[in-house]
Order: structure tokens, then C-alpha cells, then sequence
């Protein structure tokens, strides 16, 4: 049935979008298999570093002396500057709240302890579960790091037999640290040389393709500073162009990059010390035009970046345009950037990834954003509707599935 006018318009986005299953394409959660790097619970929540950064805008507490205590007792500390002693209205902190009230808490009490209570009362197994079903998210995309101990054990000897968690795998201290990385290639049998001669280079793509196998990863990732440039005279970009690009379009997957964070601005903040900058689109323009039977994924940091990235997924179709990352993902610039892209993309992207770190963010995360791409959606189809254009329900349910979750599918072509 034909869609006549803008208040029925409405009230079918909105029903539409909260009933569109979603693929997370990029979160570093893990699946129960990979036992304490799976993040969960109240304590997790409001020790997330997010909220560590703004605890320090109010507290003189000693960074040491705070990274020594044990999560509950970080969490006490930051529950009362945060939420006790001021207004929880930042969106990390709003994010929390949003979790508590969706698995049917009283936010009202401020009673972190019995929320601690519900958490404890719950396995594993079975918060996953609920998880999943309360932000109605199908299946999430992990963050993979062989080179991170903990997490290659378990690929190692279980792997993962959860189907909503796929793999995707991340190459970080390949590409940012070769100088270090490649003595770790050399323990694991590799024959690599710090200068990256030619059998370097073929071992370096030997590693690639049996990591990228083992996980029957969907894509190979990385996190790139702003300076990152291909081609220039550096192992990183040496290793982009001679071992990941040939291994992705041999394997046909996608090349991800997340380009713009500075880290550890603040070191003593660990993780919460990250920031960003502006980064060179060149990069992009470089990889995408020279590599055309390749594809890539891309989101950038920056929000001055973020109009660029959009005007050159115009010109390439081999490039897919995702999500609001990182410090991009509050309402007002979700917002922003997604009327920019779907007003020169059209459909072609996929708006939103979660990149949650804590498996309760899925339900913050995506309730958030589901209401401003609905918001977003209503004023385009709109803009449709006023032209003369009818769409059908059929068409919009179509159109909202494919953003949240075929558009992916179908770029990495499984």
C-alpha cells in the first residue's frame, strides 16, 4: 500500500527502524568462548573509559593511584562523581542510564549496589542472550588481534562457536609497529626481517592469510593515526600496498580503516588518553583509485574529515562509507553526519556501528541511534512524499534493512 502522507510516513519509519535487525559491522565485544575478554555487567558499564575521561574533569585523585583499584571500587568512585554529585546528562552517561531502565531497573533508586544484585543474578550465557534480544541486534563484528596473547590461545585451541559473533581480523601492530611486530612473527615460525625484504613480504602475507582463514574473518582491520599517507616511504605503507591489499582481494574481503585517533595524548588516562585529527583523504582517494578490484571500508575520526569521505565514496564505488566512530558517535553529530551522507549517497551506506566495548553498550548504542536515523529517514522520505513520490511499506522496510544490515552483507559479498 502506497504511502499518502507525512504523518503515516512516520509512524511506519519509526516502526520500521526499531524492528530492523542489525549487524553490529564493528564492535570489540567477544563471544562467550573467549571467557574475560568478554566485557558485561554495571561495573564494566561505568568503568568504561568514556566515563573514566569525564570522571577526571571533576576528580584531583591521582591517576596511578585511581588504574590500582579494583573495577568496583573505580566504579563507586565514578558512579558518585557522575551520577550522584552532578546530573547524569553527558552521553556516556546517559548511556547507562538507558541500560539500566531498558532491562527494567529503577534508574530513580541511584542504587548501584542492587543493580549489581540483577547483573550478578544472570550467567553469561544467558545475558548474551538477553542482550541481544532487548537492542534486537542479530549478529556483531569483533575486533581480532592474533597479536594480543589472551585472545590468539582461544583461537588456538577453541575458536569461536557462537554464530552471532563473527570475526574480522585486526592488524594494528603489523602496520604500526612493524619495528616491534616482527620479532613476534619470527617466535611464531615466520621468516621476517625488520627491513621487510622479499621473503619478509611473503611471509607477511603467508600470516595474513592463515589468521584471516582461521577466523573466517569477514575483513581485515586496522586503527590509523591522522598522518597515515599510502603510498609514502614507510614499512606501514610498504606492508598496505605489497602483503594486505594482495591477501584481501585474494581472499575477497574488504580492507577497513579507521583513520584519525592520536593516541595516548594523555597517557596516564591508559585508554581514556586517546584523541584524534584531522587526516588526509589522499589516503583514501590513493587506495581506492589504484586498487579498483579491491574494497574498502572506511570511517574517519574527525568530523572535518567527514564531508570529504562522503563526496569520495561518490566516486568510487569500491569504497563503503561506515558509521559515526568513537568520539563522533553523540546525537547532534550522529545526526549531522547521517543527513550529509544519505544526501549524497542515497542508501549506499551503512550508517551506524556500535564499536562497543562493554556487551551492554549494544543497548544504549543502538536504541540511541535507531531514533535519529528514524529522524533522519522521516525528513528524506519526506522531502519524496512532497514531490509527488508514493513510497510503500514494502519499499521503506526494504530500504531500512538494507542500511542496517544488508548493505554490509552485501558489500562483503557473503
Amino acid at each position: 500500500m502506497s504511502i499518502s502522507n507525512v504523518e503515516q510516513l512516520q509512524a511506519v519509519i519509526h516502526q520500521e527502524v526499531q524492528n530492523a535487525p542489525i549487524t553490529d559491522v564493528h564492535t570489540h565485544l567477544y563471544a562467550a568462548d573467549f571467557g574475560e575478554l568478554l566485557l558485561w555487567g554495571i561495573d564494566e558499564l561505568v568503568t568504561y573509559h568514556y566515563l573514566i575521561a569525564e570522571y577526571f574533569r571533576y576528580s584531583t585523585m591521582d591517576y596511578k593511584a585511581f588504574f590500582k583499584l579494583g573495577k568496583s571500587e573505580q566504579a563507586d568512585l565514578i558512579w558518585d562523581a557522575l551520577f550522584i554529585q552532578r546530573s547524569p546528562i553527558s552521553e556516556a552517561q546517559r548511556g547507562v542510564l538507558t541500560v539500566l531502565s531498558k532491562m527494567g531497573l529503577d534508574v530513580s533508586t541511584r542504587d548501584l549496589n542492587s543493580y549489581r544484585e540483577y547483573f550478578a543474578s544472570m550467567s553469561t550465557a544467558e545475558y548474551i542472550d538477553k542482550v541481544f534480544a532487548v537492542s534486537n541486534v542479530k549478529e556483531v563484528v569483533m575486533t581480532n588481534d592474533p597479536f594480543d596473547d589472551a585472545e590468539r590461545a582461544v583461537w588456538e585451541k577453541v575458536g569461536n562457536n557462537d554464530p552471532r559473533f563473527k570475526a574480522a581480523l585486526r592488524i594494528d601492530p603489523l602496520l604500526n609497529q612493524y619495528e616491534l611486530s616482527y620479532k613476534t612473527l619470527q617466535e611464531w615460525g615466520y621468516e621476517v626481517d625488520k627491513d621487510l625484504d622479499q621473503r619478509s613480504i611473503a611471509e607477511v602475507k603467508r600470516f595474513l592469510k592463515e589468521w584471516a582463514q582461521k577466523m573466517d574473518a569477514l575483513y581485515m582491520a586496522v586503527s590509523l593515526p591522522p598522518v597515515y599517507m599510502v603510498p609514502e616511504d614507510s614499512l606501514r605503507s610498504r606492508i598496505v600496498e605489497q602483503c594486505v591489499i594482495p591477501v584481501c582481494r585474494e581472499l575477497d574481503i574488504p580492507f577497513a580503516m579507521m583513520i584519525g585517533v592520536n593516541k595516548l595524548v594523555n597517557y596516564q588516562l591508559n585508554l581514556a588518553g586517546d584523541s584524534l585529527g584531522k587526516s588526509n583523504i589522499r589516503a583514501v582517494e590513493y587506495l581506492c583509485s589504484t586498487y579498483p578490484d579491491n574494497k574498502f571500508m572506511v570511517t574517519m575520526l574527525a568530523r572535518e574529515n567527514q564531508h570529504e569521505l562522503a563526496v569520495t565514496a561518490r566516486k568510487f564505488r569500491n569504497l563503503m562509507v561506515f558509521g559515526c566512530w568513537w568520539f563522533l558517535n553523540n546525537p547532534s553529530l550522529v545526526e549531522e553526519m547521517t543527513r550529509m551522507r544519505i544526501e549524497l549517497l542515497g542508501l549506499s551506506v551503512i550508517p551506524q556501528h556500535s564499536d562497543a566495548r562493554v556487551l551492554d553498550q549494544l543497548v544504549y548504542k543502538w536504541d540511541h541511534s535507531r531514533g535519529i536515523i528514524a529522524k533522519v529517514l522521516v525528513d528524506k522520505y519526506s522531502d519524496a512524499l512532497t514531490a509527488g513520490w508514493r513510497p510503500t511499506e514494502e519499499e521503506i522496510r526494504r530500504d531500512i534493512r538494507a542500511l542496517f544490515s544488508q548493505n554490509f552483507w552485501d558489500f562483503v559479498g557473503k
